[in-house]
């Protein structure tokens, strides 16, 4: 199959559910995190995609400021003990980080593929 072959998939549609981002039916995940080699189904090389660090700080950004709200309020109302902290606060920041993190991180694989994204390279005098 060639890219002629498949149409223009939207980058939602297809990375939040850890779809390939060309054909939409094989998955980009070889596990829970780990990026698979390629798709199984149309067999679309990804290694292209190198999310890095972004799908962790969008989530850490995302997910720790209404959890530091909630520690804080919870802090200055009552007061709580440390354990409770631990018991509602550490839960809600845990859960938090895994939901968002596997379709944030698929998100930004299709978007890598969608908008052709690559490398910088430098620019030579006379290359176009």
């Amino acid at each position: 199959m060639n890219e002629q072959d498949h149409t223009a998939l939207s980058p939602t549609q297809t990375g939040l559910f850890g779809k390939c981002p060309r054909c939409g039916k094989g998955s980009i995940f070889q596990g829970y995190l780990k990026l698979a080699p390629h798709c199984s189904v149309c067999g679309l090389d990804l290694s292209f995609a190198d999310p890095a660090d972004g799908p962790a700080f969008f989530v850490m950004c995302i997910v720790s400021f209404p959890v530091v709200t909630f520690a804080g309020w919870l802090e200055i109302t009552y007061e709580p003990p440390i354990w409770v902290h631990v018991v509602t606060s550490f839960p809600l920041l845990l859960a938090g980080c895994l939901a968002l993190l596997r379709p944030l991180k698929g998100w930004i694989v299709s978007s890598q593929y969608v908008h052709k994204a690559e490398e910088g390279r430098l620019a030579r005098p006379g290359d176009q």
